[in-house]
């Protein structure tokens, strides 16, 4: 039986009344201050697992490298899924806080810190009140969402049986820290977050003396040419109504000031909607970079190598809907706000077991001094000037930890039996 989004709402209140907003706040802390890079979130998952096994959950890990996955079986009733990723970035951290990152270089720059303790405290919630909801609770802490070691997280926990092992689910749910107004709750049915490709391009020269270019086939010139012109390939190419960004993230060349190297490199971030337009993008890339070699005499032909994918995210308009209902009825209409389609993306999508609906939303997380002092007089510009997400000054208000742990709590218990 569907509950109404009032009854939900009710349950939910009662569900997260005991929940230790402090104790979670210094476990977030923790947890910032220890950041794991992609498939070596070890201390992470452990704490993970030893906070799942202490609620009552049966808790296995491992599970694709260094995922972890607790299972609650409260009777008769839906399996629901809860996921949350764990893995830091390679980004200096600038923030100055008192709990910053103490690993140079690494930072919980996308809030994956914050998501683990979201999932902790909606686990621990649900487990202390077994009487309020029936069915089965599966947790996932999924590593490397980030795709630092050029493999999707949730791809690995699949791989190793992820949807065979455990109960399989009637709804996923999964949610992600975001800048903005403090304590919004972003919902889009269907197309939530574009398809993404990271695209390797190794263009071969022929090295020689700075000083004597005309013996030389220069790499360097040529990259150059292939980053202007790429750009086109997007603007010139596509209709103004296709979404599709292109990023050159990388331009490496040469080791010395006085040679012109053989070889240069380049590598591409690609984020489309449609598989059409990523189809065309793809097509144009990989003949605007063989037509420039060409151009410049390259003595051999570009290599072109798609080292990363991820598929558009869809969530399931219906699910969407009644779980955005639910979040409206906790938190007030005002509260839930859809801004449409990013051009993000994520690797949740690849957890969810064919046919499975999912449904991923944003909670906003921005310091309300913060969010006043940035310039500009709409949201909109106020959004461009606030750090965001994969920045060494992202930093969320650690007032939204309690807010994650009961939109969690509350999209259960729209799929729970009460």
């Amino acid at each position: 039986m569907i509950r109404s989004s009032g009854d939900v709402a009710e349950a939910t209140r009662d569900v997260t009344a005991g929940v230790d907003g402090e104790g979670l706040t210094d476990f977030y802390r923790d947890l910032h201050r220890h950041p794991e890079l992609s498939m070596a979130e070890n201390r992470t998952a452990a704490l993970l697992a030893g906070r799942l096994r202490a609620a009552g959950l049966e808790v296995t890990e491992g599970v694709g490298r260094t995922g972890v996955v607790g299972v609650l079986r409260n009777g008769d009733g839906p399996v629901v899924w809860l996921r949350g990723d764990t893995d830091a970035l390679p980004v200096r951290e600038e923030t100055g806080l008192p709990y910053a990152s103490g690993r140079a270089g690494v930072m919980h720059a996308c809030g994956h810190d914050m998501h683990v303790t979201w999932l902790v405290g909606a686990a621990e919630a649900l487990a202390a009140a077994r009487d309020a909801w029936a069915g089965t609770l599966v947790v996932i802490g999924q590593p490397a969402e980030e795709g630092g070691t050029g493999e999707s997280g949730a791809a690995a926990m699949a791989a190793d049986g992820l949807h065979d092992r455990f109960p399989r689910p009637d709804a996923l749910f999964g949610q992600h820290v975001a800048p903005g107004p403090l304590g919004l709750v972003l919902h889009t049915p269907g197309l939530t977050m574009a398809a993404m490709d990271d695209i390797d391009i190794r263009i071969h020269g022929r090295g020689g003396h700075g000083s004597r270019p005309e013996a030389t086939v220069d790499p360097v010139l040529a990259a150059a040419h292939v980053v202007t012109r790429l750009q086109s390939g997007v603007s010139r190419e596509l209709a103004a109504t296709d979404v599709a960004v292109l990023t050159v993230g990388r331009f490496h060349a040469g080791a010395k000031h006085n040679i012109i190297p053989s070889e240069a490199e380049l590598a591409l971030n690609l984020r489309t909607r449609v598989p059409e337009v990523r189809e065309r993008a793809l097509a144009a890339i990989r003949r605007i970079v063989e037509g420039e070699c060409a151009a410049a005499g390259c003595p051999r032909p570009p290599e072109i190598d798609i080292a990363y994918s991820l598929p558009a995210t869809v969530d399931d308009a219906a699910l969407d809907g009644r779980v955005a209902a639910v979040h409206r009825a906790v938190f007030g209409d005002g509260a839930v706000v859809d801004l449409g389609p990013v051009t993000g993306s994520e690797d949740v999508s690849l957890l969810a077991p064919a046919d499975t609906p999912y449904d991923y939303w944003y909670v906003t997380s921005t310091p309300q001094d913060v969010w006043e002092e940035a310039e500009g007089e709409s949201p909109a510009e106020k959004f461009a000037r606030v750090p965001s997400n994969h920045s060494g000054l992202f930093a969320p208000d650690l007032s939204v930890v309690p807010v994650g742990v009961r939109t969690l709590v509350s999209a259960a218990l729209s799929v729970f039996s009460f």
